[in-house]
């Protein structure tokens, strides 16, 4: 499954210099002045896991390779974004695809990097951000509403009165402040709001842009939202190195893992997903899949035919088959598995799918 997250920020606050030292590259242009991001930047991230490094050196396949993510970073929103205000407002459907939005809020202290706010304060600032968002939903609800009023008016249409009355109470709910939806929402209502994209209603996560000498801060912006700190310049400057120079620099700071990485493994436990891996005679694999997927549909991941010609799964708990050297000596020692339609993959599954040709 493909897994992307869109990154917000205010101008300036670090955004583009996270982007760049994420997907290692620089794609995204970083300059001290509102604006600089014009055009929308895309980057793809393979997602750090040692566990798939382990497996390969077990399997010895030609190819390695990694799940990735995506990440989408737009220009810097300002106050007003969604009434015209700055350029922001002009790439904000780019985001509405994501499946989560990381909010770049500035905590830095250098003077010579221009301040839109003209003070510090990562709270502030994320409630301008929110506030953005609601507007630019409540913008794409009104435009629903009309569109179902009309559709409604067909006394025989009661699919578009249901849809009415759900994009109604969504948008009393945001037009009040309030966050989050209803729960009494049906598992077809629910598919339907998220077929409507509205930012605010997705998952979110506040990265604290820190001074590079000063990873750790007291501010806590909201208790119910993922927050942590990372010093853009200093994850900028570990992407410029060799990987395993960055992986020295990390051990001499007594850091189990960069604060990019470190992000990528929220942002999984975020949207619940879980990675299982493959493997053949040419590649070793890392799949993403969200937490209570059976078998056939991780199956299906890897190819759409594997879900109705599904059979069974051999699994292996990847602790066992790197331990146990491989496929054999699990299968010999009774670690392996056969596992039916109903069985929900695990995190760090080692998988063989037998499916009909």
């Amino acid at each position: 499954m493909s897994l992307s997250v869109g990154i917000v920020g205010l101008p300036n606050v670090g955004k583009s210099t996270l982007f760049n030292a994420l997907t290692r590259s620089k794609q995204a242009n970083v300059q001290n002045y509102p604006f600089c991001t014009i055009d929308p930047n895309v980057g793809v991230v393979e997602v750090p896991d040692e566990r798939l490094v382990k497996i390969g050196e077990i399997t010895k396949t030609e190819k390695i390779i990694p799940t990735v993510i995506e990440f989408v970073d737009i220009a810097g929103l300002v106050a007003g974004a969604s009434k015209g205000e700055g350029l922001g407002n002009q790439f904000l459907a780019r985001i509405r695809e994501v499946n989560a939005i990381v909010f770049v809020l500035r905590a830095f202290s250098d003077q010579n990097i221009i301040n839109v706010q003209n003070k510090i304060d990562p709270k502030a600032e994320a409630e301008i951000l929110t506030s953005e968002l609601v507007l630019a939903d409540l913008v794409t609800l009104q435009k629903k509403i009309e569109n179902l009023e009309s559709a409604a008016k067909n006394s025989t249409d009661k699919e578009a009165k249901k849809r009415l009355a759900i994009c109604q109470e969504l948008f009393q709910i945001l037009n009040s402040a309030k966050s989050g939806k209803p729960s009494a929402f049906g598992e077809d209502d629910e598919k339907f709001v998220k077929e409507l994209n509205l930012l605010s209603l997705k998952p979110k996560i506040y990265v604290l842009n820190v001074d590079e000498k000063n990873s750790k801060i007291n501010t806590v912006v909201d208790p119910a939202v993922p927050q942590i700190e990372i010093s853009a310049k200093l994850e900028a400057e570990l992407a410029d190195l060799p990987e395993n120079e960055a992986k020295e620099y990390l051990r001499y700071s007594g850091k189990e893992m960069s604060g990019l990485d470190n992000l990528i493994k929220i942002c999984y436990q975020l949207l619940s997903l879980i990675t299982f891996f493959t493997f053949n005679e040419k590649e070793t694999r890392a799949w993403t899949a969200k937490q209570g997927t059976k078998a056939p549909e991780a199956a299906g991941i890897i190819h759409t035919d594997f879900i109705k010609g599904f059979i069974k799964a051999d699994v292996v708990d990847w602790h066992d088959f790197v331990n146990l050297g491989g496929w054999s000596h699990a299968k010999e020692s009774g670690k392996m598995r056969l596992e039916g339609k109903d069985y929900i993959v695990r995190d760090g599954d080692v998988i063989y799918f037998n499916v009909k040709p």
